[in-house]
């Protein structure tokens, strides 16, 4: 409807639709709101006030799905936090009803931290070695890797959808037709990825898990050390594992970081020397457990250079053909790596020479995926893990009071 002067379109009144239900689940039980509706022909029916209560007009409220998320974290599966929930609150759900809202709400984590949303629990800046020093300086340290995450595959899916049939027509109950089956994964398991960012005394966290490939993980990275401020931290070192796409993703194209020092982890520096040795010596020698040692100890005090000659001269020394492969191995594995091997340097500036905090990071991160039995969608699984590493990374308490969860 226009008016015939202005042209312009006159909105029509609504019509009063009286008080009508609308049932939400607190943290005190369901509780019945009573609000006036309003509807007309061409907009449909609203209840202005809804938006007051709940902009995303959900029947669930944030203080539940709070504690539903908090008690799934440490969980083994979401029936267990159901009926923890239950339990230790009266709060009762279903597994399911469970499961949709905290994949809901890992899933606007993900979406929160894309969009800066959530302020970090730290800054590079906060990152302090020593308090008392007369110039204080800060340091932090990256750290990325890989781990694996078992997925439900799509034969495993095709099985389940036919038993749900199976179950339905033993019934003899009419159900609503199924939804389109969602095609699940190729592999049992997918690698994830784990960044990681912490200070030199372990009091400062963050991590995140992201489900992105390695030739893309680098945005991530990037994106979470632009939030934390890395770049304006004195000291910036990275202390990985030594895979190629690592380095690559820190050092090359248009994600990599400002980093002052890439370092190899030395534990996965021995453990191939460990692999070398037992190979040319046998499994348990005194002789190749001097010969580890010693070269271990030139690499970590004296540097490459030192190390390199000593191999050089101890390859010409074997006559043996597998011998001599095992040591071209780690030759060419030291070669290949040695920019990052600088393990005098590092002690000299006070850095940390091994990725130990990034491969516990790796197992806090997917704690809750791999539990007895679990198996998931590749988009579930991180929007769960979201949720764990928001705690670990002392962030909770900064998104649930500003939170929008999804709703219905």
């Amino acid at each position: 409807m226009t008016d015939p002067v202005t042209r312009q379109p006159v909105q029509k009144r609504l019509q009063n639709k009286g008080r009508q239900p609308r049932k939400v689940l607190t943290v005190n039980g369901h509780v019945k709101l009573l609000r006036r509706g309003w509807h007309a022909a061409d907009s449909g029916s609203v209840a202005p006030v809804d938006e007051m209560i709940d902009p995303q007009l959900g029947t669930v409220s944030v203080g539940v799905r709070e504690m539903a998320c908090r008690l799934n974290n440490d969980s083994a599966s979401f029936q267990k936090t159901a009926e923890n929930l239950h339990r230790t609150a009266l709060v009762k759900m279903s597994g399911e009803q469970l499961r949709q809202r905290v994949i809901a709400t890992g899933q606007d984590v993900l979406q929160a931290q894309r969009q800066n949303a959530i302020p970090t629990a730290f800054r590079a800046t906060d990152c302090v070695v020593d308090p008392q020093a007369e110039q204080p300086t800060t340091r932090i340290y990256h750290g990325l890797d890989g781990v694996m995450v078992p997925l439900v595959t799509d034969e495993e899916k095709v099985k389940r959808r036919q038993k749900t049939v199976e179950q339905r027509r033993r019934s003899g109950k009419t159900s609503a037709p199924l939804p389109p089956r969602k095609r699940g994964a190729s592999q049992s398991f997918k690698e994830f990825k784990t960044i990681v960012f912490y200070d030199e005394h372990g009091q400062h966290w963050h991590e995140v898990l992201s489900r992105r490939s390695r030739t893309q993980v680098g945005a991530v990275v990037r994106r979470e050390a632009q939030r934390l401020g890395l770049a304006y931290a004195d000291e910036k070192i990275a202390n990985v594992d030594g895979a190629d796409w690592i380095r690559e993703r820190l050092t090359e194209g248009p994600h990599q970081l400002p980093l002052d020092g890439l370092g190899l982890d030395f534990y996965h520096l021995s453990e191939n020397i460990h692999r070398c040795r037992r190979r040319v010596f046998g499994e348990e020698t005194q002789s190749g457990q001097q010969w580890a040692e010693h070269l271990l100890h030139t690499l970590k005090h004296e540097g490459y250079a030192p190390a390199w000659d000593q191999l050089i001269v101890w390859r010409t020394s074997l006559t043996s053909p597998t011998q001599k492969e095992a040591a071209d191995k780690l030759l060419n594995y030291m070669s290949r790596r040695q920019e990052m091997i600088q393990y005098p340097q590092f002690q000299e500036h006070g850095w940390q020479i091994g990725s130990g905090p990034t491969e516990s990071r790796c197992k806090t991160s997917t704690s809750r995926l791999k539990g007895r039995g679990c198996r998931w969608d590749a988009p579930h699984a991180e929007a769960v893990a979201a949720l764990t590493t928001l705690q670990d990374s002392g962030q909770w308490h900064l998104y649930w009071p500003t939170s929008t969860p999804t709703g219905d």
